[in-house]
């Protein structure tokens, strides 16, 4: 995952960059990477800015309105990387100059494309494609000109922020203070340069999920909304920002923002803007006819009816109706609204594509009932105001999103040239997808993804928590089914979300370049554009890690253990879903990223400090601070039951890593970029789960009813005790079977002091090739005491062997099971009481399988391709009779027109169990139940098979993948010994 070809780099920006405000000097030490813009001069090279000049800019006045305010942009950029700003206008003889246009809008480059001095066949009547060259004598007077050309309005503007890229601007300049590198001197190489055309018509995201980070923050910066009375709406000022960090990411395509807030009404001139800028707009899942919900909700007030449909409290909207959000009971009010919508698209002329199908008002399903003939209607007449409005010809969609989806699989297909978007299940796991065969569709198929959510099984919208190779293999199994007509995800604020939001665009500009191989390169050069390629390969390191170890599951759910059968699941929102000795080995994985990270902040340079701190090391010291914090908290009750002398000490802990989770987002707020972040950092992830404190608290946020964020608290609370000053001995010992063939933790117990006042301990053991340290000593608060044998004096079989600790109050008893087997292994071994494996460590495998780096919660998956792929794999068993197989796969949902999710596994050649996962485990991807969150909030769908081994020795365990689209994390054969824990057993000892 190493490699990317200068192709792909061609498709992605590509140099480190910032506000314009950074001075150049200060920039010095962040270098660009290398691209068709050179800093020093050579043969045929273009000086865009050489010897304290700038070449001018020209653009056509009569070219679109995007494409002349973009190269306002581009004078910007070239400033901020080198101090010299060039003139924008007409042309300027005896100058070389930069010609920016759009074929058949721009009377300049259509008059270098008649004279044959530009060669525009591989981008004329394309889709958003650009072209780059450096032109000879391309017109009277002027004896070079760097020419940026498009197909479109988009393409030309695609083109000129390429060039802005490869200076040195990153995307995310404003969002991210990321600083431009300075240069001398800028030059364009000779040749044709392209970016291509995108394989997805349609790329963008949806701005959602917005309080209180960007509610709070973005009034404070850009000032209020212009809707009177709705102070919190977000103004043109605010999506101009959103509009270039779009294009400049070249995506096109955009759900605005809608928690409680409406585009249309927040500020006038909010669709204008879009239309300046270039932008398609469209409008949510929940939004059809491009208006907003909150465009109805504002102004309406539903009537209350009884049982029997009568209505008891009257109700009202603009349009004479009950105000109520129903096809059925308001049926002319909805109508005109709708034509309302359509009305001010035809009127304002701004580009979207529409949103057609109806929900319920708040994110819920129809009131009217889910009869096919009901969402036949609802489209049939929303068309019909189409055609009265002259707007068939604009792009349409039907989002298949939570319950919709249900008419899609009883039947219901909308018109052919609507697009049909296709959903995750709000966790990043596809539901449906087109098959073979379904009738050819002139609309196409698009998608809508996720990097937030708020909703069950618990929102999840602090910071980033995706790992890209699982979305890159639904991206891509989504691609390879012909979902290319719009891709459309969630980021929440789009601020915390960069990386995902970047790497999404990118692969669907151009999917066939970023097979998976390539996604560490991409991570590099992710870094390289906005750190510089020195720090690039450490950077992505840790950028991947990160991923890694976040994707295991959203710190959101860091206080809730899950618990039960596919029958009755059991949510605990007051325990850590870790044991303990696992969640001392994940913090200290999270304390050695964050080392890592820190390691690097040294070497990031003073004026890119602000920009690391947002897009690296903010994220990485907070979660690893958040493990420790609930480390820590959660030892603290259990040392509470116990009645430990240490109980109050971690306690203090605990609220010291709540203090410094303050203290980062004090910084965040007020410590960078000269405080223009105020606000930003005011999301709860802590508290969770508090139902005395708020409503909802199962999944939602901590918030007042009225929708505020509640400040965030140590939740579950923690427990201080009255430690008396006599000294006594506790003893907290749960030891495995222990086998010379065990790997992972160490085995250990704990004596602790339930007082104050220290004592003195003494262990001995009732065989003297199992052994203590440390044998005796002195305990304050605690010690960890080792537990060893001498296997080669161990005698053979299974041994049960007590341990005598002497303390204050006389001897405690611990016994433990040592099993010698006389065996001798061969592939996985058996230890106490289980064998693992994790998927890709099969011995022989059949049929087509992926092996997906890192997407398992401790290792690599294997993805079938095919269905009947088989892997095998090689196990000795010391136990006999029944055992419990589990396979751990990635909690997919079934996309194909196939009844279930389907494997099957056999031991030494007996029949195969086969099991569907979702039938099994219960889960429905539509109600979204408990079984359904289960899979996706622990990140993985375990089921279990029962099998008879006849004899110990050597076996051989069979895994088919009897659907494709199966992802194996890994097999558990639990013999006995398997008790709770949120990642499994550590992968056996394989001989």
């Amino acid at each position: 995952m190493r490699t990317r070809p200068l192709a792909v780099l061609a498709a992605v920006a590509l140099a480190a960059t910032t506000v314009p405000a950074v001075a150049a000097p200060q920039a010095a030490a962040v270098p660009r990477t290398a691209s068709y813009i050179a800093t020093e001069p050579g043969p045929g090279r273009f000086p865009l800015v050489a010897n304290g000049a700038a070449a001018p800019i020209v653009v056509d006045p009569a070219d679109h309105a995007g494409v002349t305010r973009v190269a306002a942009d581009l004078q910007a950029d070239l400033a901020s990387a080198t101090g010299i700003t060039p003139l924008v206008g007409s042309v300027v003889k005896n100058q070389d100059q930069i010609i920016i246009g759009t074929l058949g809008r721009s009377a300049l480059v259509d008059r270098l494309v008649k004279a044959g001095k530009l060669d525009v066949r591989g981008i004329a009547g394309k889709w958003e494609t650009s072209l780059q060259q450096v032109v000879e004598n391309p017109l009277p007077g002027v004896r070079r000109a760097f020419v940026i050309a498009g197909s479109d309005q988009r393409g030309t503007i695609f083109g000129v922020y390429d060039v802005s890229r490869r200076i040195g601007v990153s995307p995310w300049h404003f969002w991210d203070d990321v600083p431009v590198p300075h240069a001398d001197a800028l030059y364009a190489l000779p040749g044709r340069h392209t970016q291509g055309t995108p394989k997805v018509k349609y790329r963008g995201f949806f701005i959602n999920d917005e309080n209180p980070a960007t509610g709070t923050w973005a009034p404070n910066y850009f000032g209020p909304g212009k809707a009177p009375g709705y102070s919190g709406g977000l103004n043109a000022d605010y999506y101009a920002k959103v509009f270039e960090t779009m294009l400049r990411l070249k995506a096109n395509y955009l759900w605005p923002a809608v928690w409680g807030r409406a585009f249309a009404e927040d500020d006038p001139v909010n669709h204008e803007t879009a239309s300046r800028y270039g932008v398609v707009m469209g409008t949510s899942h929940e939004a059809p006819m491009m208006r907003g919900i909150e465009e109805w909700n504002r102004h309406a007030k539903a009537a209350v009816r009884d049982a029997n449909g009568t209505i008891v409290t009257p109700g009202s909207d603009p349009y004479g109706g009950t105000g109520e959000w129903s096809f059925r009971r308001n049926r002319d009010a909805i109508v005109a609204y709708w034509r309302d919508g359509a009305r001010r698209m035809k009127e304002e002329g701004f580009e979207g594509v529409i949103t057609l199908g109806m929900r319920g008002n708040g994110d819920v399903s129809l009131p009217d009932g889910d009869g096919i003939d009901l969402m036949s209607s609802i489209i049939d007449t929303q068309r019909a105001i189409l055609a009265e409005f002259g707007l068939t010809s604009a792009p349409q969609v039907q989002t298949l999103y939570k319950e919709v989806q249900r008419y899609w699989v009883s039947g219901y297909q909308p018109p052919s040239d609507v697009t049909v978007v296709f959903c995750d299940d709000n966790w990043g796991n596809m539901r449906k997808l087109p098959h073979a065969g379904l009738p050819q569709r002139s609309g196409g198929y698009g998608l809508y993804y996720h990097f937030d959510y708020v909703g069950e099984g618990r929102n999840y919208k602090w910071a980033d928590t995706t790992n890209l190779v699982n979305a890159w293999e639904q991206l891509h199994l989504s691609y390879s089914k012909g979902v290319d007509r719009l891709w459309v995800v969630n980021v929440g604020d789009l601020k915390n979300e960069e990386l995902p939001t970047q790497f999404f665009l990118d692969y669907a500009w151009n999917p066939d370049a970023m097979p998976l191989s390539r996604i560490g390169e991409w991570e590099r050069q992710y870094a390289a554009e906005n750190f510089g390629p020195q720090l690039a390969p450490g950077i992505a390191e840790v950028l991947s890690e990160y991923g890694r170890l976040q994707s295991r599951r959203k710190p959101e759910l860091l206080n809730r253990r899950i618990t039960g059968d596919a029958a009755n699941v059991v949510y605990n929102d007051q325990e850590n879903p870790y044991e303990p000795a696992e969640m001392d080995r994940v913090v200290a994985e999270w304390q050695a990223l964050a080392l890592a990270a820190d390691r690097i902040r040294r070497r990031v340079p003073a004026a890119a400090q602000d920009a690391y701190f947002q897009l690296v090391d903010y994220q990485v010291q907070a979660t690893a601070n958040l493990y420790e914090l609930r480390r820590a908290q959660f030892a603290n009750l259990r040392y509470a039951a116990q009645g430990r002398a240490a109980t109050n000490a971690l306690a203090a802990e605990a609220e010291a890593r709540f203090a410094e989770d303050q203290a980062l987002s004090d910084r965040y707020n007020s410590g960078i970029a000269g405080g223009k972040w105020a606000g930003w950092q005011t999301q709860p992830k802590i508290g969770y789960g508090n139902a005395e404190r708020y409503n909802n608290a199962s999944w939602q946020q901590p918030q007042t009813d009225n929708h505020v964020a509640l400040p965030d608290e140590i939740y579950p609370h923690l427990k201080r005790i009255e430690v008396p000053p006599a000294a006594a001995m506790g003893v907290d010992a749960a030891l495995p079977e222990l086998s010379p063939w065990q790997v992972g933790r160490e085995r250990y117990f704990e004596i602790y002091n339930k007082g104050t006042t220290a004592f003195d301990y003494r262990i001995s053991t009732g065989a003297r090739w199992l052994t203590v340290t440390p044998a005796s000593g002195r305990v304050d608060e605690q010690v960890r005491v080792a537990v060893t044998v001498d296997w080669r004096r161990a005698p053979g079989g299974l041994t049960t062997v007590p341990i005598m600790i002497e303390g204050p109050g006389g001897t405690q008893s611990v016994r433990v099971a040592v099993r010698n087997p006389a065996l001798r292994p061969q592939g996985f071994a058996e230890a106490g009481g289980h064998v693992t494996v994790d998927a890709d460590h099969y011995d022989r495998s059949s049929g087509n399988w992926r092996l997906l780096p890192n997407i398992g919660k401790v290792g690599n998956g294997m993805a079938a391709v095919t269905g009947g792929s088989r892997l095998e794999y090689r196990l000795t068993l010391t136990t006999t009779g029944p055992v419990k197989i589990s396979a751990h796969l990635s909690p997919r949902n079934n996309v194909l027109p196939t009844s279930g999710l389907r494997y099957a596994v056999s031991l030494d050649g007996q029949a195969p169990q086969t099991i569907d996962v979702i039938a099994a485990t219960g889960a429905d991807d539509t109600t979204m139940n408990r079984q359904w969150a289960r899979n996706t909030s622990d990140n993985v769908n375990v089921t279990t098979t029962t099998h008879v081994v006849q004899r110990p020795g050597l076996h051989t365990l069979t895994f088919e993948a009897v659907d494709p689209t199966v992802i194996l994390q890994r097999l558990v054969v639990d013999t006995g010994g398997v008790e709770y824990s949120y990642l499994g057993p550590v992968e056996s000892r394989r001989f």
